[in-house]
């Protein structure tokens, strides 16, 4: 049995510009977080022939071909299975559809073990292209390539995506102590709303090809506030970094009507006058997890627990996508 694990992520600055319909125009970039909270793919021989799936739901099906679930599917596919023989099976820390990039942390997961089960090494950037490749190449999914990379490489670290679609990776030059400020005061509370952020993102990849001046000037300067965040960040500056924050969702939720509700929005001017510096929701919009920073972090819990809000605490993760059993 090979198990691996995938990290979740948050974005810290400059989510958005990951697109190919923006960045391979305008070249895109962002800061991102790997969390310990995690995805778990297990594969493993069973003792008959065909493919078993476990996951929310449950296959049990002669050919690869027939595969309902579309990313297991493609990425079997790659695989060249001559008779096909395994079982997989998948669980999660938390729900997808909450905007920690759960999707792309289960693809590299899935390849990491698919890799592993047939005594192969993938380099992490291989992983994130290959799971890229799955999802926005052959599934036409209208997403970005963070949570691929993210998921693949692990920390916190600054993604430039480059308009040849090449992508590079470098860690962010924190020190601990703005490490653990960032980890005792970026507080997640879990909004109650799941959704599929493809609607979102078809309106964004839909407006930007089309060169909708208002979507374009919007993410021009969120991937200026990518690189503020960063400078801020380096600078052991949390504060301003929150502060950047702020300013982010204000201009991310100008990009679609359905980033927000008034119940978000309602939740939101409650943490700020309650401890938070900045903050805005994880993820393409909608629901998920709203994110803050805290000068208070005891008032913003207080306040957040009353609203009804479940706090999710994390660390971040340094490892990236890794076998956990062989």
């Amino acid at each position: 049995m090979i198990i691996a694990r995938s990290p979740l992520r948050i974005t810290l600055g400059g989510g958005g510009t990951d697109l190919p319909s923006y960045y391979r125009d305008h070249e895109g970039f962002l800061v991102a977080a790997a969390i310990n909270k995690y995805v778990y793919v297990t594969v493993m021989r069973p003792f008959t022939e065909g493919v078993f799936l476990k996951y929310s739901e449950l296959e049990h099906v002669v050919s690869v071909d027939e595969v309902r679930h579309r990313i297991i599917r493609e990425a079997l596919r790659m695989q060249n299975l001559r008779t096909p023989q395994i079982e997989i099976t998948t669980l999660a820390d938390i729900p997808a559809g909450t905007g920690l990039g759960s999707s792309g942390s289960f693809t590299t997961a899935l390849l990491e073990a698919l890799y592993a089960h047939r005594r192969q090494l993938i380099h992490p950037q291989e992983l994130a292209e290959l799971a890229c490749h799955i999802e926005i190449d052959r599934l036409g999914e209208p997403i970005g390539k963070q949570d691929q990379y993210i998921a693949a490489y692990g920390g916190l670290t600054c993604f430039t995506f480059h308009k040849d679609d090449t992508v590079t990776a470098v860690p962010l030059k924190v020190s601990m102590d703005t490490i653990f400020d960032l980890e005792d005061n970026i507080l997640l509370f879990f909004t109650g709303y799941s959704r599929s952020a493809s609607s979102i993102l078809k309106d964004q990849k839909d407006r930007t090809q089309n060169s909708d001046n208002e979507m374009l000037k919007n993410l021009h300067f969120v991937k200026e506030l990518g690189y503020r965040s960063k400078e801020a960040l380096e600078a052991n500056d949390a504060v301003k970094f929150g502060e950047l924050m702020h300013e982010h969702w204000e201009h991310k939720k100008r990009r679609s009507g359905g980033m927000s509700n008034p119940r978000i929005d309602e939740w939101y001017q409650l943490g700020m006058k309650n401890g938070a510096v900045g903050g805005k929701l994880v993820g393409a919009g909608g629901g998920g997890f709203l994110m803050f920073y805290a000068a208070d972090r005891n008032k913003l819990r207080h306040a957040m627990s009353k609203a009804g809000l479940e706090e999710v605490r994390f660390g971040f993760d340094f490892e990236g996508t890794k076998v956990v059993l062989s």
